[in-house]
């Protein structure tokens, strides 16, 4: 059973959210996000179900130890049961292509 660890005010400093990231599937490529920007697979971006767009968010895998700093521009299911949804760029730099998912931390960047 997958279980996240809500979102928490640090200090009004950033927030800290634990969970499953995966990345998105190369056939979005070249369509609209939800901030009307278009999906490039090289670009360093994110959905996310509530942050807002334009948010910078340090995304942290778990199991590796590597981060990557992405920019919230798309929204994603209130359902979903990922945390956060990557493009393949960050995906590769949090080194996860492969498995297609990973156990990351996620905080807001000032």
């Amino acid at each position: 059973m997958l279980v996240t660890a809500p979102m928490v005010d640090l200090a009004g400093a950033r927030t800290a959210e634990e969970g499953i990231a995966s990345f998105y599937s190369d056939r979005f490529e070249g369509k609209r996000t939800a901030n009307g920007e278009i999906y490039r697979p090289d670009g360093l971006t994110a959905a996310h179900k509530k942050l807002p767009h334009g948010t910078r968010v340090k995304v942290s895998n778990l199991a590796n130890g590597k981060s990557v700093v992405v920019t919230i521009n798309d929204r994603m299911p209130a359902s979903s049961r990922v945390v956060i949804d990557v493009s393949r760029r960050a995906a590769e730099r949090l080194g996860f292509v492969k498995a297609g998912r990973a156990r990351v931390t996620l905080e807001v960047q000032n």
